[in-house]
């Protein structure tokens, strides 16, 4: 006996019916809302993107009835809404949780441990990429690049940072969202809901109290370019981990917090490296298999260039 198409879930290209409305006194309160938006712009279609985060406010995600109100109040079809709301990643397609989860899975925090951050949650909240825990507290996800590379591996809940995590870090953060308790950013205000955080990126005012003051910004390696362009010579001190920890002292009497043994401050030229993680070393260093062609041989004999031709007086005519 063949299967009805209905009952195979195949579409069959039958028009589908219109988006229900909202509720009159939800709608009375989003209209009102909607003007104060629509008046910010010059071309009421420029606020669309407000807009939708505004009906995500509502109910956590861009729902069909969401983008129909949009349509109606800037007189666009719902083709043209609907081409937005699915562009642009930030806005939800389905119900998700009250804290969005974000793994950065980019080269730098990849290779500073996103990649082991993202697995372990995965098995720790028993979700997969995009899904949400049966408690409705947490989506997790992995995201693009955060350009927070200085602080990697990145997580970030709502669009807020929560720097240099660690997989256990990371499970422990998810756990206090779950259980309810205040978490505070690495940089910026206390947590809010997604719905909370969709009201503000529509453009209203954030209420939380303190959390206008305890805006956060880039860390040294973030700032350094702006502070040569402003002509700022102030030293950055540069960590070397690699060289014993905090306070290792390297065979040249400079210790890896950036003083040397004599008390002398290291002055790092600005094409060194100031990232908060780590600095890098010569090739013939961090990989002595593989000396870089500008580095000097440990016997003191430069290495000949890459294309050198012909053999050298080891390897003979």
């Amino acid at each position: 006996m063949t299967t009805p198409p209905s009952e195979r879930g195949v579409s069959l290209g039958m028009p589908e019916l219109p988006a229900p409305d909202y509720p009159d006194d939800v709608r009375a309160r989003l209209e009102a809302d909607a003007r104060e938006i629509v008046d910010r712009y010059p071309d009421s279609r420029s606020a669309l993107l407000p807009l939708l985060h505004l009906v995500q406010s509502e109910e956590g995600h861009v729902t069909r009835t969401g983008m129909r109100f949009c349509a109606d109040v800037l007189g666009l079809t719902t083709a043209e809404v609907t081409a937005v709301a699915t562009f642009y990643t930030m806005y939800r397609r389905k119900p998700s949780g009250d804290y969005q989860v974000g793994v950065c899975t980019n080269t730098l925090c990849a290779v500073m441990g996103g990649d082991a951050i993202f697995e372990e949650l995965q098995e720790h909240l028993g979700v997969g990429n995009g899904e949400t825990t049966g408690d409705g507290k947490v989506t997790l996800e992995h995201i693009e690049c955060n350009a927070a590379c200085d602080y990697a591996p990145v997580v970030m809940v709502n669009w807020e940072f929560f720097d240099n995590q660690t997989p256990e870090s990371a499970k422990h953060l998810v756990d206090e969202l779950r259980a309810g308790r205040p978490v505070d950013p690495t940089r910026g205000a206390r947590l809010c809901t997604f719905k909370e955080t969709a009201r503000i990126l529509a453009g209203f005012p954030d209420e939380r109290p303190g959390a206008v003051e305890a805006g956060g910004s880039g860390g040294p390696a973030t700032l350094v370019g702006l502070r040569l362009a402003k002509g700022e010579t102030t030293a950055a001190r540069v960590v070397h981990p690699r060289d014993g920890g905090p306070h290792g002292e390297r065979p040249d009497g400079e210790r890896s917090d950036g003083e040397r043994s004599d008390g002398a401050v290291h002055d790092p030229s600005p094409t060194e490296h100031l990232s908060s993680h780590d600095a890098p070393q010569r090739t013939s260093a961090s990989d002595p298999s593989h000396p870089s062609p500008a580095t000097t041989s440990d016997e003191g004999t430069p290495p000949r260039p890459a294309d050198a031709a012909g053999p050298d007086a080891e390897e003979g005519e």
